[in-house]
């Protein structure tokens, strides 16, 4: 008996091809995409740099970690799902920013005490008895590994890179690119003779062309000299990593700044942690503190502060004058995009703290700063409607926090 053919029908053969026309140019954008952002993924650490990373005491069974353990990063579908979908109706600017425009004119003699630059959501330019520290620079247009995906800036640099005047080093916090910018890195690679990073970040900067004697890799606690100044890093509650592969590869810090006569904290990116007290006792008090306060969210309690816990942040430093940072340059959460300051203004006046609101590129001094909110008056949502509270903390800790 003849056998007979199965014939797929027309309609049916269209839909396939369809199908395969949509996968084929998917695979092909990713394809281009990973070529886009494989230089800006970095490299693992390895060779030397991976022995002399294995004897510190962070690292082990392969990766660095926090002396309190992370419970909740956040990495979920349904938050992925959330950024992407929902959260609040007011993440972006809807105006320009009042954003100060410098030129290098205004650097252009060096500050014999102390002076501190704000240059969007966590750069800062910090001048202290003649020498200038650059941390965590970022001049490019995406917090992304890709020039096409990803956040994008609220608003250009307050400051053009070419407009910098001399700087003795760059402190790098850790290896996410909100901190760590691939174009930045080398558009200051042949003019920057220092790089202070945590251990591990230095084979970032090395494939990316920073050559290997003006990189220092500190652990915590290390310390090391720049013109009279000393850099110390301090401990954090956080994670590292660029790519699938190297999570927590990397080590991540805060930053102290010690001056004959001033002293300044940089939190980095961190959830609360009882260390602070210890920082305080040991490099405080402090004139200035710059403490990451955006990019919160109840998912994310055990790697970023939030507004509240970053006011108890600066108390347990011993700090002066808080400046809140870590906000209004890149879309990074579910909140509201003023809602960081709001409920840093709330917090700190519940503890009696002095705190700073300088412009995007507005300097300030301990005795000279903006304390009044520049931003639109916006819906954000309360603390007691959104609490941030990392886990683990001793009572000493949580009692610390203000109540607003």
């Amino acid at each position: 008996m003849p056998q007979t053919a199965t014939v797929t029908p027309p309609r049916r053969r269209l839909w396939l091809r369809l199908l395969g026309s949509v996968v084929g140019l998917l695979a092909l954008a990713i394809f281009f995409l990973m070529i886009d952002a494989w230089t800006a993924f970095g490299t693992k650490p390895s060779g030397e740099r991976l022995e002399r990373i294995a004897q510190s005491p962070q690292y082990r069974e392969g990766r660095f970690h926090n002396l309190l353990p992370r419970l909740s990063d956040g990495v979920s579908f349904e938050t992925t799902w959330e950024f992407f979908t929902g959260g609040s109706d007011y993440r972006f600017p809807n105006a320009p920013l009042p954003v100060v425009t410098r030129t290098a004119a205004d650097f252009a003699e060096p500050v014999p005490d102390l002076r501190a630059t704000w240059l969007g959501h966590s750069t800062l330019l910090f001048e202290m008895g003649g020498t200038r520290v650059l941390v965590d620079p970022v001049w490019g247009e995406r917090a992304s590994p890709s020039r096409f995906l990803g956040s994008t800036r609220f608003y250009a640099p307050p400051l053009a890179l070419e407009a910098l005047p001399a700087i003795d080093a760059v402190l790098i916090s850790h290896d996410h690119y909100d901190h760590l910018d691939l174009p930045t890195v080398r558009a200051l690679a042949a003019q920057v003779p220092r790089w202070i990073v945590p251990l591990g970040v230095g084979a970032h900067l090395e494939k990316w062309g920073i050559a290997p004697e003006r990189i220092e890799e500190l652990d915590w606690w290390d310390e090391t000299e720049v013109r009279g100044v000393r850099l110390v890093s301090t401990p954090a509650r956080h994670f590292s990593g660029r790519f699938v592969n190297d999570r927590d590869a990397t080590l991540w810090t805060g930053w102290a700044l010690i001056g004959t006569e001033r002293r300044v904290w940089y939190s980095g990116d961190t959830a609360l942690t009882p260390e602070f007290t210890e920082i305080g006792h040991r490099l405080g008090p402090f004139d200035l503190t710059f403490v990451e306060a955006g990019a919160y969210n109840p998912g994310w309690t055990d790697v970023h502060l939030g507004p509240e816990q970053a006011v108890a942040a600066h108390q347990m430093v011993q700090g002066g004058l808080l400046v809140p940072v870590h906000w209004g340059l890149f879309d990074l959460a579910l909140h509201g995009w003023t809602a960081p300051v709001e409920r840093i203004r709330a917090a700190a006046a519940a503890a009696g703290v002095s705190v700073a609101f300088p412009h995007p590129g507005e300097s300030l001094t301990p005795e000279n700063y903006r304390s009044e909110g520049w931003w639109p008056t916006l819906p954000w949502k309360t603390a007691a409607e959104e609490s941030v509270i990392s886990t683990g903390l001793p009572d000493s800790v949580l009692a610390q926090i203000p109540q607003p």
